[in-house]
């Protein structure tokens, strides 16, 4: 028995071996050169003289956010997902779906966004699509369907499939996250109270697939049983750890941009009566 342990958990190294993601290097430089080259070449002609095309926190944003794409997407994080434990699988989508695009939507300036989903063709699919309803849906649908045994499966296998459902799965929640942080003056953002509901669904959504993770007493991807474990986790509480961090993490994130929300919009409602009160007097 020892020994089997002793072969079953192993060191990072030896689990999860340095590997360098050049897709995914290719991907991030992409991202991070094209912003920056349209931020000094592009910008400067799409806004008034004196008005920088970004400004220093929109950039921040921007540049954090494709920060938290490498890091979920490059080693250990995406090793140790396809190679030893879901919660990093977890972990992963996580980031990728809840973390960047908010970051991306908030660096990305009016200017930009207009070039980027602004023309003719493409601008009916971008508002269509960043409805709440298309977009709660499309979000949700790509969101379960992740965590279904057989597609998980495809992606720890193969890596061309790892990358494209994420893929897929990235463009659905930039999508979602549209009516809450659009940049896009013809996707308007839905009132506060609203985004505050809307996000507040989002995080109940989760709970399905969490549930079956969190509560399961048998292995839900039975090709996790295969692959060596950090810490002494055994593949029932690989997957019960993953359900806390699906529901846990991810619910207490989106509650606490709820509450920003709210209270952002409660002080603002309060300057308003305030000014009123003023007019009145």
């Amino acid at each position: 028995m020892s020994a089997v342990l002793a072969q079953t958990y192993l060191p990072l190294t030896e689990v999860a071996p340095f590997n360098p993601h050049y897709d995914v290097l290719i991907l991030v430089v992409a991202l991070a050169g094209g912003y920056l080259y349209a931020v000094r070449r592009i910008g400067p002609y799409q806004v008034p003289d004196g008005t920088p095309p970004a400004t220093a926190k929109q950039m921040a944003w921007f540049f954090g956010g494709v920060a938290a794409l490498f890091v979920a997407a490059w080693w250990p994080i995406h090793d140790l997902a396809e190679e030893s434990m879901f919660t990093f699988h977890m972990i992963e989508h996580l980031i990728i779906g809840l973390v960047v695009p908010p970051m991306l939507l908030l660096g990305t300036p009016r200017w930009l966004a207009e070039l980027i989903g602004g023309s003719p063709r493409v601008l009916p699919i971008v508002q269509w699509l960043s409805r709440p309803v298309p977009a709660f849906f499309f979000y949700s649908i790509i969101l379960v369907g992740i965590h279904w045994p057989a597609v998980n499966e495809l992606m720890v296998t193969s890596d061309v499939a790892h990358f494209l459902i994420h893929a897929v799965f990235f463009i659905s929640a930039i999508f979602m996250w549209m009516p809450v942080l659009s940049p896009l003056p013809a996707v308007p953002r839905i009132p506060p109270p609203a985004r505050a509901f809307y996000l507040f669904l989002h995080s109940i959504i989760p709970t399905v697939p969490a549930s079956f993770l969190t509560f399961g007493t048998t292995p839900i991807y039975d090709i996790y049983e295969t692959f060596p474990k950090l810490w002494g986790f055994d593949t029932i509480t690989d997957q019960t750890v993953a359900g806390l961090i699906m529901k846990l993490a991810g619910g207490l994130y989106l509650w606490a941009i709820i509450a920003v929300i709210w209270f952002r919009w409660y002080a603002e409602e309060q300057r308003w009566e305030a000014m009123e009160r003023e007019l009145r007097t």
